[in-house]
């Protein structure tokens, strides 16, 4: 089983811009996934260009229907065959 840790901010919100279809339920799966990839990843900055792209990447996800955290952070650490890397 994969540890999964989550901070209680959603800085993500930031990277949503003015998409509204996602409602409470979903910006908190995607906050936790946000928080534990970028604790993962050791991203502290939320002006690193890597933070945004793994921001992105679970914002996506969350569009196109992942609603698990712990996969959205997976979806958002990982790039296909190639790891995101601090």
């Amino acid at each position: 089983m994969r540890a999964f840790c989550a901070v209680s901010s959603m800085p993500i919100r930031q990277f949503l811009g003015r998409d509204t279809s996602l409602g409470p339920d979903d910006l908190k799966a995607m906050g936790e996934a946000f928080d534990a990839a970028r604790a993962k990843l050791g991203l502290l900055d939320l002006k690193d260009p890597l933070t945004e792209i793994v921001a992105r990447r679970i914002v996506q996800a969350a569009l196109r229907g992942e609603r698990d955290p712990i996969k959205l952070c997976e979806i958002g650490v990982d790039d296909g065959d190639q790891a995101v890397s601090a």
